[in-house]
């Protein structure tokens, strides 16, 4: 039977110190090899240069390296990129970067696919054929932050966690993706720069409190009342307004973390003044910093439409009036099928 070989990145330094003792070689190759895989981000042993070719050969035996590698990218006339990577199974994912004057934001991947339905984003009509694993998040991170010098000469400056799939039902491989992410032996980026956005697991968000995560907090509302959302996101019926609220104010109180209300317009169904008037009493109930007021986008085989700009602006100068921290945020990558709710590996 042939065996399974185990990938490298699944291993810890003091695991990989304990293979190279036991060949009888250097401690210190152990470090080589980890800042191949983290920092130099080597995408197979034969990159690992400073190593010998025997030794290459050993690991390219005892080991595997399936690095995420990109298939397809695509350019927005805004500047967006949309990128489709490719897995070592020959699963596709998507990722984004979203360039603006202030800013440099990754959008990632956690699932390919997913398994919520929510009836306005087009992958939610993707079956979820698998998590992501760690190190292939992290690898989208990587190859965007590439893809980020090479265009603008500037590393990402954040990263968003909403891009396929929902991260709180693909937990510990999101959390350690951060860890790595943030570590000083990873990219070392500031875990106040990463938000992860979910659209209600009430568990994960107090999990996410019990854990004590530094990085933001997202929650996709996206309607202000129970009846409303259960219309149009399925994880309503068991994760209600309640227990999402009760699950934010604990998550809350464990982190002091920032927490932001997602919420997109849809024309004759969340866009009235009444509307907005749930919205409010929803954000009064949570210490949230900030509702991001998100413009649809729409996909092919679904109902739902975008407002007109007097009903958007009237929306967002009620929020206003009424003393909420409100932010518009236009779509960007539309033409190319990158903005929110529309990614789905068309391209």
């Amino acid at each position: 039977m042939k065996k399974t070989l185990k990938n490298i990145r699944h291993l810890s330094l003091a695991e990989i110190e304990q293979y190279f003792e036991e060949l009888g070689e250097k401690k210190f190759r152990a470090k080589q090899v980890y800042e191949w895989l983290w920092q130099k981000h080597a995408m197979s042993f034969a990159d690992m240069t400073n190593l010998s070719k025997d030794l290459r050969q050993k690991l390219g035996e005892t080991f595997t390296l399936p690095a995420l590698t990109i298939d397809a990218t695509q350019y927005s006339s805004d500047g967006t990129i949309k990128t489709r990577f490719k897995t070592w199974d020959g699963h596709l994912v998507e990722g984004v970067l979203i360039p603006t004057t202030s800013r440099y934001t990754a959008c990632v991947s956690s699932q390919i696919g997913c398994s919520l339905s929510c009836k306005f984003c087009a992958t939610g009509y993707i079956d979820r054929k698998r998590n992501l694993e760690f190190d292939e998040i992290y690898d989208e991170v990587v190859l965007i932050n590439k893809q980020c010098e090479t265009t603008h000469g500037k590393k990402l400056s954040n990263i968003v966690f909403m891009g396929m799939g929902e991260p709180l039902l693909n937990y510990k491989n999101v959390l350690r993706s951060i860890e790595r992410i943030t570590s000083a032996d990873g990219l070392a980026m500031s875990p106040r720069r990463i938000t992860v956005s979910t659209a209600g697991v009430a568990k994960g968000i107090r999990q996410l409190g019990d854990d004590k995560v530094k990085f933001k907090l997202a929650l996709s509302l996206h309607a202000a009342t129970d009846a409303k959302r259960h219309e149009i996101m399925p994880i309503n019926d068991t994760n209600n307004i309640k227990a999402l609220t009760d699950a934010l104010n604990y998550f809350y109180k464990q982190t002091g973390n920032e927490i932001t209300f997602e919420y997109i317009l849809f024309k004759n169904f969340n866009d009235s003044l009444k509307d907005a008037d749930d919205l409010i009493k929803i954000y009064r109930q949570v210490p949230a910093d900030l509702i991001n007021i998100i413009e649809y986008n729409p996909i092919e085989f679904v109902k739902f439409e975008k407002p007109e700009e007097e009903k958007v602006q009237a929306f967002m100068q009620y929020l206003e009036r009424h003393r909420v921290n409100v932010r518009l945020r236009r779509s960007r990558g539309k033409d190319i099928d990158a903005a929110c709710g529309q990614l789905a590996n068309k391209n």
